[in-house]
């Protein structure tokens, strides 16, 4: 499988552009886990900085007595000018060529400032100053680019682990052919060890699968004939034969890498933002510093002005912390699809939730047994799941399972009869019993009709099977959809973040629909139809609220579109929720929702101190040059503070964040 991912970008471009993905490909293995490999960047990336700040320590120190001795001016004299010249430019030149290259095409970066400030040194003979701003300016892109291959590296490393050879049964024949000969329909075999290189249903054997890759689940789950297992997941025990269903880049795991790709190209409301602060900022630069000359008379505060005002910490304020964000988010199973979802989530204000397959695991359960005419409850289920054997019917599998689960004796079932509607008929030990609604065609008896246990089940919107023996009731079956067990805690700590307004949307009726709310403390809506969770999501935004809508992604996919951020939960294989949503949870586990609001409002509160630590260097630095009080060669090497304080704390958010387990 081939898989393409971003390379490295730094500042040394245009620093308001997006970090957009290149056509590079990743061809070197993994060692290690996406959390083990976060960890190794997070030593070397505290190395750096530490580099980078002994470095900074030293121009300034010598920068400081330089000044302060008169040694700058001697060194500077005793330099030609034209080898100070031909530093800058050699230096300087990958900055100054993609400042050209905007200029072309009318446009200001904030390279474009940079550069001015390099000029204005230049034009008052501060050549020492007019160098250190070209360093600074290498370094900056340096650790900058540092930064952004850290933040990309949980992506490579999932792409790295994609399989690139597969073993393929062919005229009866294995042989083993790379990935991207792969066609839908070929049966592949995965032995102990091996990755599974598609998409595809376990034909044959059985093993265990760790999917950590796919769904972020901590545990390997058991895959045999029917399950459907996923490229890039694991086999640990066992051996699998394997029908391809989707191959390459069509496969789950190829959509994450494309979708995260997509993701670090789709930049944030608040980078837009600074792409126009740049904008403006560069003539309000310019006023202040003709105005500082005309006021003062003095070149050297004026070009301090522009010196010190030239780093770029307001353009890389949003991209790299949502960089960073997105890419550790995409290695724990969250992929968020661009840096306008992250801020959208931070400031959401109503969270609508689908029921069956979101809420609910999707599958009836038998809840309840309530025996009529002196039956046992086992001896009601034994009966039950007997004339159910051979029925294809979700409720029929549930009668099944419970039966399975207490270890009864089912007999053989003879003369079946499927009933379409109504329920199941068949000969149980020589007698007609019959499961279904109204009892398969008999009407509810006495007993049935007086008693209170069945009335309550009614209210509460569980599905009722009537079993009969020879037309005799001896017992009734209830079932029902069942919640996932993480639900309350995850509503719960919904709540303590801050939701108040969560609200339940269902196509179930309404006592299903209250049964399940009114535990979990949810408004609710019940007998919807896709179009009128479409108008829900309309009449929120209408009131100019911001809407997150939480579904399966199949009957909800319109919805998820339609919603401020749709996330699409459990969405492992489910191609239709990775194209609707804007957010997708590839695990089951609810926890991961008010852990992806965590990650968002964490995300955003890094770059609201980015931006406010920008503002702040601004604002004093501009005052004190235009006073005169900042020497030229100081703002000079004061001019990348901001920006290692910038990618400093952004890189918090490559920490390896705790996942729900």
């Amino acid at each position: 499988m081939t898989v393409r991912t971003p390379s490295s970008a730094g500042c040394s471009g245009s620093c308001t552009t997006a970090l957009e993905p290149s056509p590079d490909t990743a061809t070197t293995d993994a060692s290690g886990s996406p959390s083990d490999q976060v960890t190794l960047g997070s030593r070397f990336g505290r190395a750096a900085f530490l580099l980078f700040g002994a470095v900074f320590g030293v121009i300034l120190l010598v920068a400081v007595l330089g000044e302060t001795l008169g040694l700058l001016d001697a060194v500077t004299h005793q330099v030609p000018r034209p080898v100070w010249l031909a530093l800058i430019i050699i230096g300087g030149y990958p900055v100054f060529r993609g400042v050209l290259r905007a200029s072309l095409r009318r446009r200001i970066t904030a390279h474009t400032l940079m550069t001015a400030g390099v000029l204005a040194a230049v034009a008052v003979n501060e050549w020492a100053a007019a160098l250190v701003v070209v360093l600074f300016m290498r370094i900056a892109a340096y650790i900058e680019g540092f930064t952004t291959q850290r933040a990309r590296r949980a992506l490579r490393n999932l792409a790295a682990m994609a399989p690139q050879m597969a073993n393929v049964e062919r005229d009866g024949t294995e042989i083993q052919v790379s990935v991207e000969q792969l066609r839908p329909g070929d049966l592949v075999v995965v032995r102990p060890g091996e990755q599974v290189p598609v998409d595809g249903e376990v034909l044959g054997g059985h093993g265990t699968v760790d999917q950590a890759t796919i769904t972020g689940e901590s545990l390997p789950v058991e895959a045999r004939p029917g399950i459907t297992v996923f490229a890039a997941s694991l086999v640990r025990l066992g051996m699998l034969r394997v029908r391809a269903s989707r191959v390459g880049v069509e496969t789950t795991f190829g959509k994450v890498i494309r979708l995260v790709e997509e993701a670090e190209a789709n930049r944030a409301h608040m980078q837009r933002m600074a792409d126009r602060f740049a904008t403006w900022y560069l003539p309000v630069v310019l006023s202040t510093a003709l105005f500082t000359f005309l006021i003062g008379g003095n070149p050297l505060a004026a070009a301090a002005v522009l010196v010190v005002a030239c780093s770029c910490a307001f353009a890389i304020a949003t991209p790299v912390a949502m960089l960073a964000s997105i890419g550790n988010a995409a290695g724990r199973g969250l992929v968020i699809k661009g840096g306008r979802y992250v801020e959208a989530l931070d400031r959401a204000q109503v969270l609508l939730l689908d029921k069956t397959g979101t809420l609910t695991l999707g599958r009836p359960r038998i809840t309840d047994v309530v025996p009529l005419n002196g039956a046992s409850p086992d001896e009601i289920l034994a009966l039950a799941a007997s004339a159910e054997r051979y029925s294809e019917h979700p409720l029929a599998e549930a009668v099944r399972a419970l039966a399975a689960e207490r270890a009864l004796t089912v007999p053989e079932p003879k003369e079946f009869r499927a009933m379409p509607g109504v329920g199941v008929e068949a000969k149980v030990g020589g007698r007609r019993v019959a499961v279904g609604r109204q009892g398969a065609g008999q009407a509810d008896s006495p007993g049935e009709m007086a008693s209170p246990e069945i009335a309550t089940l009614r209210g509460q919107g569980k599905a009722l099977l009537h079993v009969t023996r020879d037309g005799e009731p001896v017992g009734v079956l209830a079932a029902s959809d069942t919640l996932r067990p993480e639900v309350p805690e995850a509503v719960a700590s919904l709540r303590a973040i801050g939701f108040g307004h969560m609200e339940l949307l269902t196509g179930d009726h309404e006592a299903a629909a209250a049964a399940l709310a009114n535990p979990l403390g949810l408004a609710y809506r019940a007998a919807l139809l896709p179009e009128d969770k479409i108008a829900v999501v309309r009449e929120y935004q209408a009131r100019g609220h911001r809407v997150v809508m939480v579904g399966d992604g199949v009957n909800d996919a319109p919805a998820l579109a339609q919603a401020d951020v749709g996330v699409a939960m459990g969405a492992a294989g489910a191609h239709v929720a990775m194209e609707a949503a804007h957010v997708v949870l590839m695990g089951d586990d609810w926890r991961l929702v008010p852990h992806l609001f965590r990650v968002a409002k964490r995300t955003m509160g890094v770059v609201r101190l980015n931006i406010a630590l920008a503002a702040l260097y601004n604002l004093v630095g501009l005052s004190l040059a235009a006073l005169g009080i900042l020497p030229l060669v100081l703002a000079a090497a004061a001019q990348s503070l901001p920006d290692l304080g910038i990618m400093a704390n952004s890189s918090r958010l490559l920490r390896t964040g705790k996942t729900p387990s």
